[in-house]
């Protein structure tokens, strides 16, 4: 049965400018502004808003409108930036004011990419860590010396402000709000939904060099993959996937590592934090008992790999997350 719902959904406002690339934008749209009413948990109220009210170019030969202003994007709970127009250009002074005016109500702001420029420019990343693609990063650091930028990470969640590397690290980023908001459960089904990780190891430093290959669903990596998550209480070693595969472990290790960007055991590793994560917020089973089920050999190597995965402690995600 579905759960009725609230009568003021939390309202998500995106920035569109003139110029603007259409990905990043599509990702917060595909992520918080369509209707999930299967996940029975209050969604958003997404609204996209611009500087002025006319047709906005955008990059591919096409125009857009959007039907708010900036005086809406100032009263959301969240501000999404998907980028700026130039990294090299002064960000609008109505646009700097207004994000001065959401972040001192409250509101949570949140950059892909570039967009970590104009949230620099109004000030809110001073003495802050924050992240941007890797290739804007040294030029970030150089306008806005007062920001720690850290150019290896995927994502930063300085608690309301929080900054994401370039593109597909947005979609991390926007998991990890819904991650946040409605727990690890619901956040795995938008992750299902969109064919992605609901949680990714590693930084941004690991595509700077090679693109990432996709996995076919019908192929040797795939089907090892599957056998891998259907067995991640157990041991699972590089023999075990390979076999699976029917590959031999070499060629293995160099096919997995073509087609998903990291080594089989880091993926087995990623996967069982994953996987700990619901077990987390919604038990009370011990630290001890859920790195176990998920298949970690003792507490210690529990804790080592999810801080290093999420940069927190499993307690202490637990206590932020649980319930």
């Amino acid at each position: 049965m579905l759960l009725p719902l609230p009568s003021r959904l939390p309202t998500i406002a995106v920035l569109a400018f003139d110029g603007m690339a259409p990905f990043e934008l599509g990702c917060v749209v595909e992520i918080f502004g369509l209707p999930r009413p299967e996940l029975q948990v209050p969604w958003y109220s997404l609204k996209v808003c611009a500087q002025t009210s006319g047709p906005l170019r955008v990059v591919g030969g096409f125009t857009m409108q959007a039907e708010h202003g900036l005086d809406e994007l100032a009263a959301a709970d969240t501000v999404i930036v998907p980028g700026v127009a130039d990294v090299r250009a002064e960000v609008p002074a109505d646009v700097v004011a207004a994000l001065g005016r959401a972040h001192a109500r409250g509101a949570r702001m949140v950059s892909i990419c570039s967009g970590a420029f104009a949230l620099a420019a109004a000030g809110l990343l001073d003495g802050r860590e924050a992240t941007t693609h890797w290739k804007y990063a040294d030029l970030l650091q150089h306008r806005f010396p007062q920001v720690r930028v850290n150019p290896g990470v995927l994502y930063v969640d300085d608690g309301d402000v929080l900054t994401s590397a370039g593109s597909a690290a947005g979609l991390d980023l926007l998991v990890h709000l819904v991650r946040k908001d409605h727990g690890a459960n619901v956040a795995n089904a938008v992750a299902r939904r969109l064919v992605i990780s609901p949680h990714r190891e590693g930084g941004q430093a690991q595509f700077i060099q090679a693109a990432v290959t996709a996995v076919d669903d019908d192929d040797a990596i795939a089907r090892a993959m599957e056998w891998a998550m259907a067995h991640l209480a157990g041991p699972i070693s590089v023999a075990d996937l390979a076999r699976v595969a029917c590959m031999s472990e070499r060629t293995f290790i160099r096919r997995f590592g073509q087609q998903t960007g990291t080594s089989p055991l880091r993926w087995v590793i990623s996967q069982r934090v994953a996987a700990s994560l619901p077990m987390l917020e919604s038990t009370g089973a011990p630290v001890e008992e859920i790195g176990a089920a998920v298949g970690f050999e003792s507490p210690v190597t529990f804790r080592h790999h999810f801080t290093r995965a999420m940069r927190t402690s499993p307690s202490a995600y637990r206590r932020a997350f649980a319930g």
